[in-house]
């Protein structure tokens, strides 16, 4: 059996394959509420044969926001609407839902991607950040407001009533944004955490609200597969590393996690980031092997001989096709005709199977 199409047990999901669908923004919401385009982006990618799909990132609070026009799930109203999105689904296809529950910190505030996606002033519609510290991301972009605890565990609690309306919604398991620059990973890092009190300074100080907010999004739902993402580094030097990563995923796995989805940069523009096929990788490796959570391995991962290679020589118990899924969202069937395996798929669509009468299994109601 072709080992990208073998079965996985994340926590206590049961997922028929190791491909995942990566948290990818929309910028399509209307006040933080799920729409028809996430009707039908969502409802295409659950046919996609992919073993898991991760919602995009969508924001605990309004300020937690890149966007106006993210996802939200700050309210009882944002859940409803969700749901019905996660209730299409699921009257047509048996994939699995994940949710990605995030705060933006000091990179919040921003316009469309697809219009530059540069901070928004005050009098454009934008909002004030805050963060660990008083620390810009780009020169041109307002300072953000220090946290105090009062405020920390506010948004910690945030966390945790956003996870409660996860389950809500339907929404199998959780994953906690601590990547690409966002509040969490700004408490991480020594460059952009320079707070002198508990919360910042050594690397344990630095760890403490993270974990926090991770603990207690475990403890709030424990019937549910909880993961986190992370920037396994900086890219900068002086900046959050490897090393480090290693050692707080040995803290996440003291509090239970299910799993790490392993990515990298984002905290800064100054980043030096080497691009090529599986630069990622080889710290959903070390992370895999060194701590003994489950990883999920990202970034220009194109090909399925590719994919089938990382999950074949232990480098990552799964793989995440993002953009590569957007721009061919039945990537999962084409690689299981390449590897001679089979997916899921509902039978209004069974006679495309090019690749053989044998390429899908069925799905749906």
């Amino acid at each position: 059996m072709s080992p990208l199409f073998t079965p996985y047990s994340l926590g206590k999901l049961q997922l028929p394959n190791r491909i995942v669908i990566p948290p990818m923004c929309q910028y399509s919401a209307e006040e933080g509420h799920a729409t028809e385009w996430h009707l039908m982006h969502y409802g295409n990618l659950s046919h996609s044969g992919a073993g898991l799909l991760i919602i995009e990132a969508t924001a605990v609070l309004p300020e937690g926001r890149i966007s106006f026009a993210d996802l939200g799930l700050w309210s009882d109203e944002h859940a409803e609407t969700l749901r019905l999105v996660v209730d299409a689904v699921r009257k047509y296809s048996t994939m699995p839902v994940a949710i990605q529950l995030a705060h933006a910190g000091r990179k919040a505030s921003c316009d469309l991607a697809w219009k530059g996606g540069g901070q928004l002033r005050l009098s454009e519609g934008g909002w004030q950040t805050v963060a660990p510290s008083v620390t810009l991301f780009s020169m041109t972009d307002r300072a953000s407001l220090a946290l105090d605890e009062a405020a920390m565990q506010r948004i910690k609690q945030a966390w945790v009533a956003a996870a409660l309306r996860a389950r809500h919604a339907g929404l199998d398991a959780i994953e906690v944004h601590a990547a690409h620059g966002y509040l969490l990973h700004e408490f991480l890092s020594p460059i952009t955490n320079v707070r002198s009190d508990a919360y910042g300074g050594a690397l344990q100080n630095r760890m403490r609200f993270p974990l926090e907010v991770f603990a207690a999004v475990r403890a709030a739902v424990p019937d549910m597969t909880a993961g986190i993402r992370i920037s396994a580094t900086d890219w900068l030097e002086g900046g959050w590393d490897i090393e480090q990563s290693l050692v707080f995923a040995h803290e996440l796995k003291k509090l239970g996690c299910d799993f790490i989805h392993v990515s990298s940069g984002g905290l800064s523009p100054q980043q030096k980031i080497p691009l090529g096929p599986n630069y990622q990788v080889s710290f959903a490796e070390r992370i895999r092997l060194e701590s003994g959570l489950a990883t999920i391995a990202v970034g220009l991962i194109t090909e399925p001989e590719q994919a089938e290679s990382i999950v074949g020589e232990g480098q990552a118990d799964l793989v995440a096709i993002g953009r590569g899924m957007l721009y061919n969202p039945r990537w999962a069937w084409h690689a299981a005709a390449k590897l001679g395996a089979q997916v899921t798929a509902p039978p209004q669509y069974w006679r495309a199977a090019s690749g053989g009468p044998g390429l899908f299994s069925g799905s749906g109601s």
